[in-house]
């Protein structure tokens, strides 16, 4: 399977249900950024759970990774692309995995989509590394939980700075 090329999806792959979330509810298929439009709807996942508390959000967090490794996998598979760029599942979990590190305040939330974006375009060690040497489902969604952490622990520690 290429890392370029394949298939390019469009709104009818939005009625199979694993392509649907995999492709973040269609926002994957934005021409321009997909992945800070898949970004976006992580927002609103979290914007949904965070007030039901850390536990179900814990569990959101897991279930939406492990969830996702299939469910990334196949579309990658169907569009003939290891990571194709519609496929934006990974920073949906990335990007809840980043804000539930947080306060969960208005500025918490910005600070903490900007730096998962930063993390995620930038790809510092062990990310790129993860990135280029995972494959199938698991490799899609490892580097952006990666981002996601390396990105919860910038927001935690500028809430730490700002809020002492």
């Amino acid at each position: 399977m290429s890392k370029g090329g394949g298939r390019r999806p469009d709104w009818t792959w939005l009625r199979d249900p694993g392509h649907f979330l995999a492709l973040g509810g269609g926002s994957g298929l934005a021409p321009r950024a997909p992945g800070t439009c898949g970004s976006m709807v992580g927002v609103g996942v979290y914007l949904l759970l965070a007030p039901l508390g850390a536990t179900v959000c814990a569990v959101a967090l897991g279930l939406m990774f492990l969830g996702g490794v299939p469910l990334c996998a196949r579309t990658a598979r169907t569009l003939g692309v290891h990571d194709h760029p519609a496929i934006v599942w990974d920073e949906v979990v990335g990007v809840f995995l980043t804000l539930v590190c947080g306060s969960g305040g208005w500025l918490s939330i910005g600070v903490g989509f900007v730096l998962f974006r930063i993390f995620d375009i930038w790809k510092p060690w062990p990310v790129r590394w993860a990135d280029a040497q995972v494959a199938g489902g698991l490799g899609v969604m490892v580097d952006d939980l990666l981002a996601g952490l390396y990105a919860g622990a910038g927001l935690a520690l500028f809430e730490y700075i700002s809020y002492s």
